[in-house]
């Protein structure tokens, strides 16, 4: 069996202690043990979950709790959103064997991978998704389309599992690998305030969606850490070469003003 560390998994505001103690539950019988909470509706910890965990102490004992799903993934270098939704990301969608498969290679190479889940009700937001590097959609049958927190986790932490059990060879990933979540978000968010400053986001009202669309579009190339410095250089490059146009035109004014 391979002594691989799983993926670790993060909740999304989970509105109940009872499905945060059936998640550890299923994490423990399938072989997962890392938790980690984004602000659960009614903080943490909470005995309810331990009741619903039948045993599984050591999962709820271990979680860490988040302010925001970005800052859960800090640390990860391939996350994938599990939500029965693609919305309007055009990121890949993948099964969840297809998906485990490359936490596996990934997971192998040295890299953090983790499995994002949305709240009971609204599931994730597409800002969060965004963040992810592709969608995880469990193949349900459409007549009956409703799959409950633990569920979902059920059945990808089985995928996990299996593979396991299985040991295959890893397909080790080549050349260096992507950025972790923190320097990648570190980049969309340089990027979007000089593009802020530029005037780009208009109208102002469009912002939620374009952030989310270069995210996603950026997201695609999984950047490594020296694309991302490179790509940080390229956008500090283009802001000094406006701050100087921007100068230039200031003294113009001047100059003109001056005169009259």
């Amino acid at each position: 069996m391979s002594e691989l560390t799983p993926p670790v998994v993060i909740l999304d505001k989970t509105q109940m202690a009872e499905n945060i103690g059936a998640v550890a539950r299923v994490m423990a019988n399938f072989g997962l043990s890392e938790l980690r909470l984004v602000s659960p509706r009614d903080g943490w910890p909470q005995e309810r979950a331990w009741a619903m965990a039948s045993g599984a102490d050591w999962v709820l004992d271990g979680i860490k709790v988040f302010d925001s799903v970005a800052d859960a993934v800090a640390d990860l270098n391939t996350v994938f959103a599990t939500t029965a939704r693609p919305r309007e990301t055009r990121q890949p969608v993948r099964t969840p064997r297809e998906a485990v498969r490359l936490l596996y290679d990934d997971r192998a190479s040295g890299l953090g991978v983790g499995l994002v889940f949305g709240g009971e009700r609204a599931g994730l937001e597409t800002s969060d998704i965004a963040l992810c590097q592709g969608i995880v959609t469990i193949p349900i049958d459409p007549r009956h389309q409703s799959l409950n927190l633990a569920q979902a986790v059920a059945v990808t932490a089985y995928e996990w599992r299996i593979l396991v059990l299985d040991a295959p060879p890893p397909n080790f990933r080549e050349g260096d690998p992507p950025a972790s979540g923190a320097l990648t978000l570190g980049m969309y968010e340089h990027l979007e305030r000089e593009l802020g400053a530029g005037g780009f986001f208009h109208p102002p009202e469009k912002r939620p969606s374009m952030v989310q669309n270069l995210r996603v579009m950026l997201g695609r190339a999984a950047f490594t850490e020296q694309e991302v410095a490179t790509f940080r250089g390229v956008i500090t490059t283009l802001s000094k070469g406006r701050g100087r146009v921007l100068a230039k035109l200031a003294a113009k004014r001047a100059g003109e003003n001056a005169r009259d």
